[in-house]
């Protein structure tokens, strides 16, 4: 048996309210981070080509960071990175606004960068570990909550924009993200929180071990899918409306307001939705309607039906990403929210390349179905894990039964799928 006291309401109230506020937090200073890109690429007198460079210190230090930082959780423990990358985060927010120079964006962005990478792999191990706690399926809405975060981030950014420099945006944003940090950070470490996921002990752990591997790889690759489709939304939408459908620039911008909105309503819903219909509905199920509605939006003449089809989309995507991101935590451990970060990352850096080169050759309209075929391809293989996650609970429920690793049922696929699903 576990050695890990029993956590009352309280404790289990307060890690999750810290864990909330991470990731709500993170999407608050990164959107507000990027929204000031137009004036420091004016105050670096960078062109566009030379920003796009200059961007790869974050994507490139991020991508690096998240393959790393699963070692880093199992060695310190996740809450502890989770932390200590918070605050480098937000620290690291400051100096590329006081960079005169393309060189000097790029250097100071690869610390960013290693925040963003560092904070994204160690809060989702914190979440796996809260949802194997709770055994209910919060992943969808803690995703959410960095949805909300990044509204309000943005929201604010445009507001502050009107009046500040981007280094006195930092000094009035940077404060607001260290004192959610360090107050969170106390709620965090205030109570014990099991890992989701024990070290194999048995022969037969490390057996299973392997399908496990197999889980968090197709797992990972889920969100790999379900990422490029949401990157290649927030790139293509707005000029899809704009170019191709002769609408004005602020309906354009309400298109990309849209998929946020049904994006962030639908992680809210999330959890209710697991434990009710189950998880082959709301992720497979969700899968085949946003690829639907991704087909309605990219190749019909109207606006009213593009905006319906964003909705749609929206919401049937909502909850592939945060779910897959759980799978391959409960199944892997730290390691496996390393992995699937990594992909999910990659697959939101491929995709405004990939379908600017197909619409190069075949139009807009038509490389936008491409998201549709990513989308099937990610609700098929959340079918796939999904039969494959309840042979792996199924073998973890019959080692219980031999009285070996009880408390290893935390880690089994119902915490991800909830009780619905079971």
């Amino acid at each position: 048996m576990s050695d890990t006291p029993a956590l009352d309401p309280d404790q289990i109230a307060r890690l999750r309210l810290a864990t909330t506020m991470f990731f709500g937090a993170g999407g608050f200073l990164f959107a507000g981070w990027t929204v000031r890109l137009p004036a420091i690429k004016e105050q670096v007198h960078a062109s566009a080509g030379e920003l796009g460079l200059a961007l790869l210190g974050i994507s490139g230090a991020a991508v690096l960071t998240m393959a790393v930082t699963g070692r880093l959780c199992r060695r310190w423990g996740s809450r502890r990175v989770t932390v200590a990358a918070a605050t480098l985060l937000c620290v690291a927010a400051v100096p590329p606004t006081l960079t005169r120079s393309v060189l000097a964006l790029g250097l100071t962005l690869v610390l960013f960068g290693i925040g963003y990478g560092a904070v994204d792999v160690a809060v989702n191990s914190v979440a796996v570990d809260l949802v194997a706690l709770v055994r209910r399926p919060i992943m969808s809405g803690l995703h959410a909550a960095n949805s909300i975060g990044s509204l309000t981030g943005a929201g604010l950014g445009a507001v502050l924009a009107l009046w500040l420099s981007p280094f006195a945006h930092m000094l009035v944003v940077v404060p607001i993200g260290l004192a959610a940090t360090f107050w969170s950070a106390g709620l965090l470490l205030s109570a014990p929180l099991p890992p989701a996921r024990q070290p194999p002990r048995t022969v037969a752990d490390r057996g299973r071990g392997r399908h496990r591997g197999f889980v968090v790889v197709i797992a990972a690759a889920t969100a790999l899918c379900a990422a490029y489709g949401q990157g290649a939304l927030d790139t293509w939408v707005p000029l899809h409306i704009e170019t191709d459908l002769d609408g004005p620039s602020a309906v354009a911008a309400a298109g990309y307001a849209t998929v946020t909105a049904s994006l962030t309503i639908g992680r809210l819903a999330g959890a209710r939705l697991i434990e009710r219909f189950g998880q082959a509905p709301v992720v497979v199920g969700g899968a085949v309607g946003a690829s639907m509605g991704v087909l309605v939006m990219a190749l019909s003449p109207a606006l009213w039906p593009v905006f319906a089809g964003l909705v749609v989309t929206g919401l049937g995507l909502a909850n592939i990403f945060p779910w897959a991101l759980a799978l391959a935590g409960a199944t892997g451990g730290p390691d496996g929210i390393a992995l699937a970060s990594t992909l999910g990352y990659a697959g939101i850096l491929l995709a405004p390349p990939t379908i600017g080169l197909l619409a190069d050759g075949i139009g807009l309209p038509r490389a936008l179905t491409l998201v549709a075929a990513t989308l099937l391809a990610a609700g098929a293989l959340g079918f796939v894990v999904r039969h494959h996650s309840d042979d792996a609970g199924a073998a973890d429920d019959a080692t219980d039964d031999a009285g070996q690793d009880p408390d290893t049922r935390q880690a089994g696929n119902r915490p991800v799928a909830g009780p619905a699903a079971r």
